[in-house]
């Protein structure tokens, strides 16, 4: 079955396109069905728009607090038969009754080795404390921000001449893999969260997918 996914951006939108261009593959479990961003001038609106997807914008301003913005973004989801929800570049912190109505539906993807460094700023953090690997994490949205259950991460090494941009941009290569490995994990059933843990139902796949807890960690040094 062919899984309604909507993405949610707040910006360019560099991970909504990772995520288009691989739902364009026959085989993939997912149709990029909405592409919805609380900033009108999004670029990534633009971009999705080119790509022949439904956009929408709802702007965040017009509304006087977090929970009616919520409700309505809730409806608009509703109305385009949203299966699952993928962040991407969300600036935007959600309440505990959006994120508890789509729990087990919604992923998001942060540039850092979680539990390691939630929040900002992430690799120059990783930087300041000497680390030798980083990388990102694709984890289910719970309430607290950044705590959700892991359902992938990959790993770059950090080496010794790195700045905050050139650890970012090796990064970012590895966003746009493994965020639709994880997307389609869980629009396929492989992974699924179950009393607020990830469970993983089978191994590798043809295709190469990341399909279970040890085999969901990518090598991003090449």
């Amino acid at each position: 079955m062919t899984r309604r996914v909507a993405i949610l951006i707040s910006g360019r939108g560099s991970n909504m396109a990772s995520l288009i261009e691989a739902a364009q593959a026959a085989s993939f479990p997912a149709e990029i069905a909405l592409v919805l961003s609380n900033r009108p001038d999004a670029e990534g609106l633009e971009r999705a728009k080119a790509a022949g997807i439904a956009t929408l914008a709802i702007d965040h301003k017009a509304f006087p607090d977090r929970e009616s913005f919520d409700r309505v973004l809730d409806a608009a989801l509703v109305e385009h038969d949203i299966a699952f929800i993928c962040l991407a570049g969300f600036m935007r912190v959600l309440t505990d009754w959006f994120v508890e109505r789509w729990a087990g539906r919604m992923i998001n993807i942060h540039p850092s080795l979680l539990p390691l460094y939630r929040g900002t700023q992430t690799h120059r953090r990783a930087l300041a404390d000497g680390v030798l690997v980083h990388g990102c994490t694709v984890h289910f949205v719970v309430p607290e921000l950044d705590a959700g259950p892991i359902i992938a991460q990959a790993v770059v090494p950090v080496v010794p001449d790195d700045t905050e941009e050139s650890l970012a941009a090796r990064v970012i290569v590895q966003e746009h893999q493994l965020y639709p490995q994880a997307l389609r994990m869980i629009c396929d059933g492989t992974a699924r969260l179950e009393n607020g843990r990830v469970m993983f139902s089978r191994g590798w796949d043809a295709s190469g997918t990341l399909h279970s807890p040890r085999d969901a960690v990518r090598n991003g040094s090449q």
